[in-house]
């Protein structure tokens, strides 16, 4: 079959081949046809080593399809079922997720240590133990959640990733207060839920924070208040909050830089959510006076910060309802053997999220 082949950390470009095998079917597995898959920007952080995968990898972690065959033992899905690619399913019994908390499940995480493709010269990985940007893959039957026949492919895809980080972000871990005020840092695909989170919420003002004129834009759009680049970021603090600072400042970008920057403009006692998925060598330092005297509180936000099924529901409840653009996420849609291409317009900040159609 055909799939995006990164062989090495930092190689510049995708190889589509077309000799790939999905492996590892059995008792627990299930095999996917893959219809639709996102291109998001955790893609291109594994691809050039800001995030640890093993290589040779298959990129891509957000995808939909159609499951084409049940391994033994499987229950609760069926040959035709139509599913979204959850990239972290929780186990149900380990304590991360007695405490409901699966969205810390490391359990998962043990298939990312496991080959999920095969060609003639050796084992191939799939990215978070998926790789989406493949015609078919094969994961525990965990990671196929059905979706509902009203759900397109394409919008499924996103829901299994970037969607639910950035709305649960919002709605899950800061709890984003009615009336209040946020600030995004980094308005692609994720930052871009995160408005929409915050604008389910009731927040009052929405300031977008991107450099890229497209995604400032892109952010009015969905519900963003006013948009700023970055060097008047401070400017709009100042004449928001009279210089105090915003109640929820969310960097979704994924550098210290960014982070520090983010505390620097939550007000005192106001929240910092952290989103973005960043370095292992990129620290983020805090004096201990600040910490203590400003009280502000820093959240890390991993994959939304709650249960992602419930989550995952909650999204199609909203997006039936009206209350959040899906569709509109979606700024380019390409066959796989465009994929570089993509790639391309990703890195430049043209394109908020991309749909590869398998």
């Amino acid at each position: 079959m055909r799939a995006a082949l990164q062989s090495e950390i930092g190689q510049d470009k995708l190889e589509v081949v077309d000799d790939m095998a999905a492996v590892g079917f059995g008792p627990g597995k299930v095999r996917i046809r893959i219809k639709a898959t996102g291109l998001c920007h955790s893609d291109l952080s594994a691809m050039n080593g800001v995030l640890p995968q093993p290589a040779p990898f298959v990129p891509g972690h957000e995808g939909a399809g159609e499951i084409v065959d049940v391994g033994d033992g499987v229950t609760g899905h069926r040959i035709g079922d139509r599913v979204l690619v959850c990239w972290l399913p929780p186990c149900g019994h380990c304590p991360a997720c007695k405490r409901g908390e699966g969205h810390l499940c490391l359990e998962s995480f043990a298939n990312v240590a496991t080959p999920n493709f095969r060609r003639a010269d050796g084992d191939v990985f799939g990215f978070a133990g998926t790789g989406t940007f493949a015609e078919e893959v094969v994961v525990p039957a965990g990671c196929a959640v059905p979706i509902p026949d009203d759900l397109p492919y394409d919008i499924a895809a996103l829901i299994g990733c970037g969607v639910t980080t950035g709305l649960g972000a919002a709605l899950n871990t800061a709890k984003v207060a009615a009336g209040s005020s946020v600030a995004v840092i980094g308005c692609g695909g994720v930052g871009i839920s995160v408005i929409q989170g915050a604008k389910v919420q009731g927040a009052a003002q929405i300031v977008a924070v991107d450099p890229v004129a497209s995604r400032r834009e892109a952010a009015l759009r969905f519900g963003a208040t006013e948009a700023v680049p970055p060097e008047e970021f401070g400017d709009a603090k100042n004449r928001i909050t009279a210089g105090e600072g915003f109640d929820y400042v969310f960097e979704v970008v994924g550098k210290s830089a960014t982070a520090h920057k983010a505390y620097e403009m939550t007000r005192r006692g106001g929240s910092v959510v952290v989103v973005g998925a960043g370095a292992l060598d990129d620290n983020f330092q805090v004096n201990m006076f600040s910490l203590f005297f400003d009280e502000k509180k820093i959240l890390p936000s991993m994959y939304g910060g709650g249960d992602v099924l419930r989550s995952y529901e909650r999204t199609i409840a909203l997006w039936r309802a009206g209350r959040i653009d899906l569709a509109g996420l979606i700024t380019h849609r390409v066959q796989l053997a465009e994929i570089n291409d993509a790639i391309d317009q990703m890195r430049t900040g043209v394109a908020l999220r991309t749909c590869i159609e398998l």
